[in-house]
């Protein structure tokens, strides 16, 4: 391949999916560089022991299951733009506390605070990304946010690692000041991006009920997002499951980890795009979802040989297993853009984020428990039956993702769900980006240049 493929093959598809990428980088960048010295920062700074780390962590994971249905409606009221930007400064400012925190109970009000916040974020960008993209670029502009978003983590992990290095408490004291100072540029770089559709709405369209029921009564929805929770159980095999079995089962050396975690790093940055290829509806969304169960079935099988092998046969096979679960991951995430693209409601995608985000925690957080013990304890019989798993959750998603068609159909105006599927026009000065019915010529704002993305 030649050095001008290469960088085509680097460019956005578009200039505004260059500002977006470059806000998944900006939030990768700060959020690895404090993840990677974190456990070392809540023991030697916060002076936390492990056990009250942990569960710091499971009490935010739960401020956070319960917080996502209402933080998604403030999107929805609010508009998401403004919402995403209200996160990242309110996430900026409590990394800066940081540093502050001693003892338990800081830290619990710490951990959940930034969880609740970062909530409000999540269904914020992913109800504006669906927003402003046209329909026919949504999926290759996800991929390539996603690539954004795995370079951020990488760069992030080195940053965290060199100050780990330093072996200074001085440093580790700099490390959430950092992450503070990288969430208040994005802050500001969401802040000069374009207004979608849904935050044209004024103080008095704010006031005014969304007609039509709520995510909570579309159970397509909710079996479609648990299903797809259960298919990112992935990561449990990926960053859990199999590491434990090469450690406690296999002959393979342990070095082969830094190997797999590498390799899973550098694929999830080149092959977003060209996993999503061909995505752009429910039923090529389910064909992807086809081929990401069958690659985390094949990776169960692989894994499960390694018991018995030796030396580099066994070396080959957890590579193998490693980098099928990987790919299992990549087709995942564009089927789940799709889906979250053509089966909301586009008057409340805020509201069926949060509801996502209910539905697919409750799909995989029972997956770390059961899958090692699956796996440790029951051998090959236990790979076989989180195979098994993945399997009848390929076969449920299928009626499901009929069922909240259906629903969406029954509830939502035709016009309303034929202009979100529509490609949006190119923005000109004076119009918001998003959906041809839903373009305001209020508050204009002009369209991005394609030198935008820089800094």
């Amino acid at each position: 391949m030649t050095l001008d493929a290469v960088l085509r093959q680097a460019r956005p598809p578009s200039p505004l999916a260059g500002r977006l990428s470059a806000q998944s980088l900006l939030f990768a960048l700060g959020e690895g560089t404090f993840m990677t010295g974190s456990a070392v920062f809540f023991t030697q700074i916060v002076g936390l022991s492990a056990a009250q780390v942990g569960l710091g962590l499971t009490f935010a994971g739960v401020a956070a299951f319960l917080a996502a249905l209402p933080m998604g409606k403030l999107v929805d009221r609010f508009g998401p733009k403004k919402m995403w930007a209200v996160s990242a400064t309110g996430q900026a400012a409590m990394f800066a506390l940081w540093p502050l925190i001693n003892g338990f109970q800081g830290y619990v009000t710490m951990a959940v605070g930034m969880e609740v916040i970062g909530a409000l974020g999540g269904a914020a960008y992913g109800a504006y990304t669906i927003d402003v993209l046209p329909a026919d670029e949504r999926v290759k502009s996800r991929a390539y946010m996603y690539s954004a978003l795995n370079v951020g983590f990488t760069l992030g992990s080195m940053l965290g690692g060199i100050a780990l290095a330093f072996h200074s408490n001085d440093v580790l004291h700099a490390l959430p000041w950092f992450t503070a100072l990288v969430f208040l540029v994005n802050a500001v770089a969401i802040g000069r991006l374009p207004k979608a559709a849904h935050d044209e709405r004024s103080p008095e369209d704010r006031k005014v009920k969304v007609p039509g029921p709520g995510p909570l009564r579309n159970p397509g929805w909710l079996l479609t997002t648990f299903f797809t929770g259960v298919f990112w159980t992935n990561q449990v095999l990926l960053n859990v499951v199999i590491p434990l079995w090469l450690v406690e089962k296999t002959d393979a050396p342990r070095v082969l980890l830094a190997f797999l975690f590498g390799t899973n790093t550098v694929m999830c940055i080149f092959l977003p795009m060209v996993t999503s290829r061909g995505v752009k509806d429910v039923p090529t969304a389910l064909r992807a979802v086809r081929f990401s169960s069958v690659f985390f079935v094949v990776s169960c099988l692989i894994t499960l040989a390694t018991h018995d092998t030796v030396g580099w046969v066994t070396i080959a096979l957890v590579w193998l297993g490693h980098v099928t679960v990987t790919g299992a991951e990549l087709y995942l995430s564009a089927a789940s853009w799709s889906f979250e693209a053509e089966l909301m409601d586009p008057r409340q995608r805020g509201a069926y984020q949060g509801a996502a985000e209910l539905s697919g925690t409750l799909g995989r957080v029972w997956a770390p428990a059961l899958y090692t013990f699956l796996a440790m304890n029951w051998g090959a019989g236990g790979w076989l039956i989180i195979a098994a798993i993945i399997i009848v959750a390929a076969i449920g998603i299928h009626p499901s993702t009929r069922l909240a068609r259906r629903f969406l159909e029954q509830h939502v105006p035709a016009d309303v769900l034929a202009d979100a599927r529509a490609s949006a026009p190119e923005p000109e000065d004076g119009l918001a980006v998003g959906p041809p019915s839903l373009i305001s010529t209020e508050d204009p704002v002009p369209e991005p240049e394609p030198d935008s993305v820089r800094r």
